[in-house]
């Protein structure tokens, strides 16, 4: 495919590339927030926050963003296998701060390894995967993927799941209902997300 210059946000839509660079600002945001206040409850739901925008970021990339990325894009397949490790791992963080008390030292830290995580993750795919996307999708098509990703993104998981696995399938068939429940506890508990 030859190469689609980019048209911007006022050309007939967001595209993907966009709304996920915008998501990475936020979440690295949120989690910036988390680590210098002094407030424990801010800080818990400082992280709380990230972590749901994390796996709705997350969620809805393995639905769209990676099969495009495995389609269209040369090593696409080894590039989908390696963000997925990095999601894999960001999971463990994420159930990691769940659990820990958000006045401890070790909450800091896990914050830190969070955010340290997340912008590595940004940085590989804001440096090599999303111009090469740009490059090998049409700009009509990141617009379609984005308005999938956005929608994805209100039905997907806000806790993470270490055990779930990071496929397609699952998150179109299960994943609406595990977003559901998290939702739901999060009403329950007063989370905010």
């Amino acid at each position: 495919m030859t190469e689609t210059a980019y048209e911007g946000p006022n050309s007939g839509g967001t595209d993907v590339v966009t709304i996920l660079t915008e998501d990475h600002r936020e979440m690295l945001e949120l989690l910036g927030r988390a680590e210098t206040t002094l407030d424990a409850e801010e800080r818990r739901d400082l992280t709380d926050a990230a972590i749901a925008e994390v796996m709705r970021h997350s969620v809805a990339e393995e639905m769209f963003v990676y099969p495009e990325m495995e389609k269209h894009l040369p090593g696409g397949t080894e590039a989908v296998e390696h963000d997925k490790e990095e999601h894999d791992e960001i999971v463990q963080v994420m159930k990691q701060l769940e659990d820990a008390e958000a006045s401890s030292a070790e909450f800091t830290t896990l914050v830190k390894k969070l955010q340290d995580l997340l912008r590595h993750h940004a940085n590989d795919e804001e440096s090599e995967q999303f111009p090469a996307l740009r490059t090998h999708l049409g700009h009509d098509t990141l617009v379609e993927v984005g308005t999938k990703v956005q929608a994805a993104k209100k039905l997907a998981p806000t806790r993470p799941h270490p055990s779930a696995p990071h496929s397609e399938l699952f998150h179109k068939t299960i994943g609406p209902g595990v977003g559901m429940v998290d939702r739901l506890r999060d009403a329950l508990t007063g989370r905010n997300t």
